[in-house]
């Protein structure tokens, strides 16, 4: 019969009691509670509109409608084929957050593999796997996402490919530092000591302990992806028409600011603002909860 191994509760009572103080530090921020009510409106936006209000995107153009300032009818106003705006913007928010977020998932995912593995192993593995990190480090975000996408073609899995491709070194160099500041700790030693395996001891131990800043990393980049994702559809190298993509509603109106047709920018253009800055300031309440060293004693904005 196997031996039960006794649950330290202790252990679990501090993890618990930091997460708690983390998130009401977080919660004193005003920042940072703009920040959670503004993305949490774009999620429930992204989630529900799908699912309550139809749309068909091939299928939706109304010429005779086309350009209308927004109304009762058309809150939003239309666009150059009569579509309705308000209903392109809202549909568009399940599209960003979504490039957003499997960037996000794929840049940390890979990037922070890296970082940990190169700086827990060190020698040639470290030189190796950060000189290639330096190499896509040489070249601007835009820039080198904008050639990724052109060589493997436009769409939207192709610029979440490229985004996240992009946020790899940022990542990796985050983790290959929090490695190095705790392998020589107690809780290390003690691992090794007792004869845990050389992964075992960094995804088990130094992972747990030092996944704040990639956190919080992570949160600043998803406004990051959504904004790089804006700017390849403005390019035509995003997603596709005719899905809503916001970047690619600008690309598609703003030729009509001549004409004095202001609404189609305006409103993606919003939508693109409040969901960055939503992400910066969320990811600013969460630096500053989860780092000891930035506790403040007055509330900030």
């Amino acid at each position: 019969m196997a031996e039960l191994v006794p649950l330290d509760v202790g252990a679990l009572d501090i993890k618990y009691s930091f997460f708690r103080q983390a998130v009401r530090r977080m919660w004193s921020y005003r920042s940072a509670r703009i920040g959670f009510f503004v993305i949490l409106f774009f999620v429930l936006v992204a989630i529900c509109v799908p699912i309550f209000w139809y749309y068909d995107a091939k299928s939706d153009s109304n010429l005779p409608e086309k350009l209308l300032p927004p109304s009762w009818a058309h809150p939003f106003g239309t666009d150059q084929l009569g579509r309705d705006v308000f209903r392109r913007v809202a549909h568009g928010a399940p599209i960003s957050l979504q490039v957003g977020l499997v960037a996000v998932a794929l840049g940390l995912g890979v990037g922070s593999v890296l970082g940990m593995i190169a700086g827990f192993l060190r020698g040639w593995v470290d030189s190796v796997i950060m000189r290639l990190m330096d190499i896509l480090l040489a070249f601007p975000a835009t820039l080198l996402a904008i050639g990724i996408v052109a060589a493997r073609g436009p769409g939207l899995g192709n610029t979440m490919i490229a985004i996240g491709i992009v946020s790899i070194p940022g990542y990796a160099r985050i983790a290959r530092s929090m490695v190095l500041s705790l392998r020589e700790r107690e809780f290390v030693s003690a691992a090794q000591a007792i004869g845990a395996g050389p992964f075992r001891v960094l995804f088990r131990h130094i992972l747990p302990n030092g996944l704040s800043p990639l956190v919080v990393q992570a949160t600043l980049n998803i406004a990051t992806a959504v904004l790089e994702a804006a700017a390849l559809g403005f390019l035509g190298l995003g997603a596709q028409p005719p899905q809503p993509e916001w970047g690619a509603m600008l690309s598609d109106s703003y030729k009509f600011l001549t004409v004095g047709a202001w609404w189609p920018v305006l409103f993606p253009g919003l939508a693109i603002m409040l969901t960055v800055l939503g992400f910066n300031l969320l990811g600013d309440g969460l630096r500053d909860a989860l780092d000891p060293r930035m506790l403040v004693t007055t509330k900030r904005f």
